[in-house]
């Protein structure tokens, strides 16, 4: 599923995630850029900004990578639109990267994203994340989870079936484990033009491995 989303729920997911000034923003599926403008602009009236600050907002704060071309050319003239004049977009297959390669240089702070759901990538692709799977979007949530500082917070749009699926279950266990997922929104059935029954998953990185104990 390749869909668009809707911007009263980009605008509220950023409103509870609340990014602020000094802290980076990441969207590794950043499609039209929808999440990182409208951080951008929560960012800039959330407060009076000094100048030096509007341009640490402007070039050193949102960062996004995008697999498709024409997704890819959107984004960035929409960043453009919204006054960033230098978009630090990538053109790349996000989950080509090998997770076990990322570092604390590497990490961020605020994850807002809404990764493709189905996809099915190539098994080479899948030997990236220690959780193998044919479902892009838990490939994708693996990736973010890596990503995030230690109090790092995301806000991570996802199929419903996530909560329930047997192929999952490792996943749920290592989101539970290292995170703490505070806030599980149940979305309404035509969010998405498709039909998609989908949730939004709100959670802090642990400082901490935590233990998690099934009921």
């Amino acid at each position: 599923g390749e869909y668009y989303t809707p911007r009263p729920l980009i605008k509220s997911i950023v409103e509870v995630i609340n990014p602020q000034i000094g802290e980076t923003v990441y969207d590794g599926a950043s499609g039209s850029c929808g999440f990182l403008v409208e951080a951008f602009h929560h960012i800039l009236n959330s407060k009076s900004l000094t100048t030096t600050e509007v341009k640490k907002l402007k070039y050193k704060t949102l960062y996004g990578k995008e697999k498709k071309n024409l997704a890819y050319i959107i984004g960035l003239m929409n960043m453009i639109l919204h006054g960033i004049d230098a978009p630090n977009i990538i053109r790349t297959n996000t989950l080509e990267e090998n997770i076990l390669d990322i570092q604390n240089k590497d990490r961020v702070d605020v994850v807002l994203a809404n990764p493709p759901f189905g996809g099915g990538e190539k098994t080479q692709v899948q030997e990236n994340f220690p959780i193998k799977s044919g479902e892009t979007a838990y490939l994708f949530l693996q990736h973010f989870i890596k990503k995030l500082k230690a109090g790092g917070r995301a806000g991570i749009i996802i199929k419903s079936t996530f909560l329930s699926n047997s192929d999952a279950k490792f996943l749920r266990k290592e989101l539970l484990e290292t995170c703490n997922l505070h806030t599980i929104l149940n979305l309404p059935q035509k969010v998405f033009t498709a039909g998609v029954r989908t949730i939004v998953l709100f959670f802090t990185k642990a400082y901490i491995k935590l233990r998690y104990f099934p009921l």
